[in-house]
């Protein structure tokens, strides 16, 4: 009688041990998979201080009524957007955060802001200026530049790599869109050089870009 409880006892402590060692060993490899598929998937890929390109020469026109060129900004760290001001989407969000940044960052004389319409049918020099004073922009640190249609969607599409285009009068919805834009802010060092893009309407996005940009402002890469 003995003999067969203490044979139950070790079958049991055998089947106890069998079925720790199936959890461990699983948990082992899910946690150990999911590290590989972290590794193997990249994690925002157009962000983190790479190198995306360049952008090209343009002339534009900003809200001073002075031209502008990509010279004027040669030696810059700059951060791009591409607005317009009847926008009601995400334009208002762009430029509210823009406005956080010029803020967070009044102190760093190296760097500069730049807005482009994509609607300069309607958003002249002075219409721009307006919009401007909205959101109290520095006109040293924060420039909104309008021009040519053509010249516009060339940058945005050939230059920053972003959509850009006028919504057909048919097509159009209630919400008042006219023109559609991507709304990520293009961060751009001081060769002209893309070094990432970040969705303006994340949060985590935009705190991301921070610290991008701080990492160039302190010259580090």
């Amino acid at each position: 009688m003995k003999e067969s409880i203490s044979a139950r006892q070790q079958l049991l402590w055998g089947l106890l041990i069998v079925l720790i060692a199936s959890v461990v060993g699983t948990a082992l490899w899910t946690r150990q998979g999911g590290r590989l598929r972290q590794e193997m998937r990249p994690e925002r890929p157009l962000e983190g201080l790479g190198v995306f390109g360049r952008v090209p020469d343009f002339s534009l026109v900003e809200r001073s009524g002075q031209p502008m060129e990509l010279s004027d900004l040669s030696g810059k760290i700059w951060i791009a957007d591409f607005i317009y001001t009847h926008c009601p989407d995400s334009c208002p969000i762009q430029s509210a955060q823009m406005k956080e940044l010029q803020t967070e960052f009044r102190g760093e004389k190296n760097l500069r802001l730049v807005s482009i319409t994509v609607d300069p049918r309607r958003d002249s020099a002075k219409v721009l200026y307006g919009y401007a004073n909205r959101f109290q922009a520095d006109p040293e640190r924060w420039f909104f530049l309008t021009g040519e249609q053509d010249a516009i969607y060339r940058l945005a599409q050939e230059g920053f790599h972003l959509g850009a285009a006028e919504i057909p009068q048919l097509k159009r919805e209630p919400s008042g869109a006219t023109h559609t834009h991507s709304p990520r802010f293009v961060l751009v060092d001081g060769k002209a050089q893309i070094r990432g893009y970040y969705p303006a309407t994340d949060g985590e996005a935009v705190a991301r870009l921070r610290r991008d940009l701080g990492v160039l402002l302190r010259g580090e890469k």
